[in-house]
């Protein structure tokens, strides 16, 4: 009961002692208290590591995901490099110093 008071926030406060039943059936209840306090704690906790791992194996998937593409980057520029030399040289990039073609002729006004 003193224990009870204390968490109430009574600071010696005088009790008078409880009979057997009533002590017993108290110390049940705060046993009880504890005891699914700790289960919902102890599932807070799982809950926490299991999220915790999700969040890790995401990271590690998106880094290696990451560094694949890195990778076929690195290869695509080795590639394009190597056409570049070997005959590449005066040839103007795609989309450069090209005509569209008359697209651009159709919508001034067709009849002249």
């Amino acid at each position: 009961m003193r224990t009870k008071m204390r968490l109430l926030g009574f600071r010696g406060a005088a009790v008078k002692p409880l009979n057997e039943e009533a002590a017993a059936e108290l110390g049940a209840e705060l046993l009880g208290e504890a005891l699914v306090f700790g289960v919902g704690g102890l599932c807070l906790y799982l809950e926490y590591l299991r999220q915790a791992g999700q969040s890790r194996r995401r990271e590690e998937q998106l880094e290696q995901s990451l560094s694949h593409l890195r990778g076929a980057i690195e290869r695509l520029q080795g590639e394009l490099e190597e056409l570049r030399a070997r005959g590449g040289q005066g040839h103007a990039p795609p989309g450069e110093g090209r005509e569209e073609g008359g697209a651009g002729r159709a919508h001034n006004g067709g009849g002249h």
